[in-house]
């Protein structure tokens, strides 16, 4: 039988452009998470590498690369799940590249790859964002089953499109993943709401981690990474600064109130 409660976490760093470092304590947070109890952890967005548009080839790296390399180690080593938030994945020579999550089982396993659909070309704050300069768009929906979640994944800006988020919980999802690096203006405005936004009306559990601070390309990075039920509460969260939150997740509650309020099941549009 399936477990009653999973134990999550979400990790929330500042990456920048040393992956050596950055890899070093993204490792620090699982493991400190792991000690807490976590069964699935999250990383954010570029957890591995974080720099401008332009020295993307710099940070692009195969999905047998460093990053997701130390992930499987993590994952192998600790006995848990690990959500490696994205990274960038070299498409050829690495000059353009996949904004791709992985999710990695206990035995170090790839069980599940998603690579963004939508990409975040806009201005906001008064920096311009163009992602589609060096990232090429994913174009499937992923899952994976984790510690008894059913995980679907996305990445920061897809939590936009809530036709994305529904077509995951129509395929089975009971927890939705947002490895993310929302900006600090829209993250104020936009990020807490959406977030239970997507989570009730999905009555899905929601696990965001985002980046969090100053990156030094100047742009601001919003962080508050946090767990949120199938009802919208805030379970956990990592207002400022690298850390992690942890939250138990009680899933026969979310099946008392799918039964009792069977939005999913009510659908009578596509």
């Amino acid at each position: 039988m399936p477990p009653d409660t999973v134990r999550a976490a979400v990790v929330q760093l500042l990456a920048d452009e040393d992956t050596a470092r950055n890899i070093s304590r993204a490792g620090e947070l699982v493991q400190a998470s792991v000690v807490s109890g976590a069964q699935v952890v999250v990383l954010p967005e570029k957890w591995n590498w974080w720099g401008p548009a332009p020295r993307t080839r710099d940070g692009a790296e195969g999905l047998d690369g460093p990053s997701l390399t130390a992930a499987r180690a993590w994952a192998r080593e600790l006995g848990v799940f690990v959500l490696a938030g994205s990274v960038l994945e070299a498409i050829g020579d690495g000059s353009r590249a996949f904004n791709t999550s992985v999710l990695v089982a206990p035995d170090g396993r790839d069980i599940a790859i998603y690579r963004k659909v939508h990409l975040f070309d806009v201005t906001v704050g008064g920096h311009e964002y163009r992602e589609s300069d060096a990232v090429e768009p994913g174009e499937a929906l992923a899952l994976g089953d984790a510690a008894g979640l059913r995980l679907g994944l996305s990445v920061c800006y897809d939590l936009r499109f809530p036709e994305l988020d529904r077509s995951l919980a129509a395929s089975g999802a009971t927890a939705l993943a947002v490895p993310a690096n929302f900006t600090k203006p829209t993250g104020a405005a936009h990020w807490e709401v959406l977030l239970r936004a997507r989570a009730i009306e999905d009555q899905c559990f929601v696990l965001a981690a985002g980046q969090c601070g100053d990156h030094a390309t100047g742009e601001g990075a919003w962080g508050h990474s946090m767990i949120i039920d199938p009802w919208g509460a805030v379970l956990a969260e990592v207002p400022e600064g690298e850390g992690f939150a942890c939250a138990d997740l009680d899933l026969a509650e979310q099946v008392r109130q799918r039964a009792a309020l069977p939005v999913l099941s009510h659908r009578r549009l596509p």
